[in-house]
């Protein structure tokens, strides 16, 4: 497999540290609101890569963290009156129901930064015992960056324009110093014991510490395989995990780093500060689930997307073609999978998941199969391979794993539904009483309704016209 990674900007043979393992994080959350379609993006990216690594053989082990503890959370908390632990596990319920709305598989190992100090209070106190971090009369911890000869190796961006994103503080040494601890600064302010005073940690060190003691390596050069998450977090944040943990490990964090591109919404960057910000939550009041993951995993995930309600419809109508194949099958039980099919499509995705040509792959598919079945309609060998295809499109993409016919039901309300059944029920009746008139009538008011009916060995199913 090859992947493009961010720190060396070119695409590199993937090789694991150790043999058939794959050790992958991905920077979680801040849960302080709901997660928005960035979030979203993020996760179905790196979904689709945990996904592929299992069906070429390896054995992953994938951690996200939830950052919750920090300056927006304690914002909310004076907002709300609520408790940091109402407002975080409120949040962290949400998204991870959005995410299982998206298809997301949950990861292995989730972390959350306040469960994980410990592992943050002993990495601070190496990067001071080995002169790496420096503590101000305030109580702030800083790291010193000016210790760190690999500075800025992984972004490049030590520029003038990228360091003018790092908060400025008189009391550091160095413009690119970052905060590691910072102490309480008043009475309304969230704090914890530490060796170091009362306080709470710096966003950048709960990264480092929780992969350090939940998933990494000891043994090795590199503590995980790869590290990753979205653009925006290349500067400062992943520089600066990287940084904390050469200076007090010894270790490289991570072997390689992939990052996923922005989505925007009429050419901006999707961002809370500019006010466009397009919530999961609202797009799944619209949109199911699947047909969503499937739009947003459409464009090459190292590629921005522009979010574009025409663009996702259209993307719906390729999806459907999957399910309208699938009613064709319908009933049918697996046999075994196309092994041409899926040598095709893990040969595209293990190009740095090449999903134009997977789904070129997919589409072929589609087309073959129909003309195959419009030649043989009989022929229950094909059927059940055909089944057997979709599942493993199911399981590597995400996607084809819903009933076919309540795939077509998406969008009717429960009310409708409701009216939908009583009507098939009733016509049951009268073809039981052998009353085809009244039967006949009851699907033309389905038809009226936009409905249409099939009489199946599984029993009457309907969809929307």
């Amino acid at each position: 497999m090859r992947i493009f990674d961010s720190s060396l900007k070119k695409e590199v043979e993937f090789i694991p540290i150790k043999d058939k393992k794959v050790k992958l994080y991905v920077c979680g959350p801040t849960v302080y609101d709901d997660a928005h379609l960035g979030h979203a993006r993020s996760a179905i990216a790196f979904d689709l890569l945990r996904r592929t690594l299992t069906a070429l053989g390896f054995e992953v082990t994938m951690m996200k963290n939830f950052t919750d503890i920090d300056d927006k959370i304690i914002k909310k908390i004076h907002e709300t009156g609520k408790s940091l632990e109402d407002i975080t596990s409120y949040y962290i319920k949400r998204y991870l129901e959005d995410m299982d709305a998206l298809g997301v598989q949950q990861a292995d190992i989730e972390p959350k930064a306040t469960e994980s100090l410990d592992a943050m209070f002993s990495m601070i106190q190496k990067l001071l015992e080995n002169g790496c971090a420096y503590q101000t009369k305030s109580g702030d911890i800083y790291f010193d960056t000016s210790k760190d000869p690999k500075y800025c190796s992984l972004s490049h961006k030590c520029d003038e324009e990228s360091l003018s994103r790092i908060e400025p503080n008189p009391a550091k040494k160095n413009p690119a110093d970052f905060a590691l601890w910072k102490a309480c600064k008043g009475s309304d302010d969230i704090c914890f014991d530490s060796p170091f005073g009362k306080g709470r940690p710096g966003w950048h060190i709960e990264c480092s510490a929780m992969i350090d003691k939940y998933l990494a390596y000891h043994d090795t050069p590199y503590q995980i395989d790869i590290h990753g998450g979205g653009a925006d977090l290349l500067f400062p944040h992943h520089e600066n995990e990287a940084a904390q943990t050469r200076c007090a490990y010894k270790q490289q964090l991570a072997k390689y780093w992939m990052h996923n591109g922005f989505v925007t919404i009429s050419g901006e960057k999707m961002s809370k500060s500019l006010g466009n910000s397009f919530f999961i939550k609202d797009a799944l009041r619209v949109y199911d689930g699947e047909i969503l993951r499937f739009y947003l995993l459409s464009t090459h995930y190292r590629s921005n997307l522009n979010f574009n309600e025409e663009d996702l419809l259209q993307s719906k109508k390729r999806l459907d073609k999957i399910y309208r194949l699938k009613k064709r099958v319908y009933g049918m039980k697996p046999s075994n999978i196309d092994k041409e099919l899926k040598n095709d499509l893990l040969e595209a995705l293990s190009d740095d998941l090449n999903i134009s040509k997977a789904l070129a792959v997919v589409d072929a598919f589609v087309v073959s199969s129909n003309e195959m079945l419009d030649k043989n309609p009989k022929d229950k060998a094909l059927k059940q391979q055909i089944v057997a295809n979709i599942n493993f499109l199911h399981d590597l993409l995400g996607i084809g794993g819903k009933d076919a016919y309540a795939y077509f039901q998406l969008g009717i309300d429960e009310e409708t539904k409701n009216t939908i059944k009583d009507l098939i029920a009733k016509r049951a009746i009268a073809k039981k009483q052998k009353d085809f008139a009244t039967a006949d009538a009851i699907r033309d008011e389905l038809h009226s309704m936009g409905i249409a009916i099939m009489d199946t060995p599984q029993g009457t199913l309907w969809e929307k016209l």
